[in-house]
């Protein structure tokens, strides 16, 4: 797999930010992550699209290679939603299909409400209108200041403390590759997770800006878009029940996959989800 690097301005023009192409001929894709993630997230599932579609796959400001925002108000999924119609205007790209992890996922759901025309699909993964109070107290109790790992091997294991629950039954060195996916070296050999400790500061106003409340008049917005729901069986953000009534609210185009042994949220590199997500592209009118 190859990509190459595109920086462009945010849609306040203040920040640099970064993505990933993937160029192909095929049909676009916009796949975004999740709070403290960033592109590598998708290295798997890109391997898995990459030739037959074309990747755009972005740095949240305040993540991986885009610029730090130095007003932590600006964390937040709406001004994300901005950033990306202008990645996508910037590379004429007109109607892709919305791919979001998390908070990549409530960022495409803000995308499609506003300019639906511009939406070709979305797949959702392990979010959707109502997120669970619990799995934001999780999160909350990790995501901020950090110092410095002494190197990778504490990472790694920085890594699993935090997210052991969500994978269970995984291959030996599947923490060092998450660990590399979501850390950064420092010059001085000590590793530094890839984020802007200050998106922590959205869950001070009571998580919104990080998961706006309410969301389900949004969702009746996009009974018209095809949805992949792609949930992980032991998620504690997302429930069966807020699945089922996405289903019952969006009769149509709307499939359902769930994910065992994952949490929130599942990597997408998993066959379960792979065969789920080839289907649903395959089904979609480009």
């Amino acid at each position: 797999m190859t990509y190459a690097d595109h920086f462009y301005r945010s849609a306040d023009d203040r920040l640099d930010l970064y993505a990933r192409i993937y160029d192909a001929e095929g049909p676009p894709l916009l796949l975004m992550h999740g709070l403290t993630r960033n592109s590598a997230d998708f290295e798997a599932l890109a391997g898995q699209l990459a030739g037959h579609y074309k990747l755009i796959v972005p740095d949240q400001r305040g993540r991986g290679r885009s610029d730090y925002d130095p007003d932590p108000e600006n964390y937040n999924p709406a001004i994300y939603a901005a950033d990306m119609f202008k990645l996508l205007d910037e590379l004429a790209i007109e109607r892709p299909v919305l791919i979001g992890t998390s908070m990549g996922g409530l960022i495409a759901m803000i995308m499609a409400a506003m300019q639906p025309h511009r939406t070709g699909g979305m797949i959702l993964n392990d979010i959707g209108p109502d997120v669970e109070q619990s799995g934001l107290d999780r999160i909350q109790s990790y995501v901020g200041a950090l110092a410095p790992f002494a190197d990778w091997e504490a990472a790694a294991a920085h890594c699993k403390r935090v997210n052991s629950d969500a994978f269970t039954d995984v291959a030996e060195g599947f923490w060092m590759d998450f660990a590399r996916h979501t850390c950064t070296p420092l010059p001085d050999g000590r590793v530094q997770l890839a984020y802007d400790p200050a998106i922590s500061a959205g869950f001070s106003d009571g998580s919104a800006n990080v998961a706006p409340p309410d969301l389900w008049p949004m969702w009746d917005l996009l009974a018209a878009i095809p949805v992949l729901s792609i949930r992980g069986a032991r998620s504690d953000i997302l429930s069966t029940h807020t699945v089922m009534e996405m289903q019952r609210r969006h009769p149509h185009d709307f499939t359902a996959a769930e994910i065992p042994d994952r949490g929130h949220a599942p990597m997408l590199d998993e066959p379960e989800a792979i065969d789920a997500i080839d289907g649903f592209l395959r089904s979609l009118e480009f």
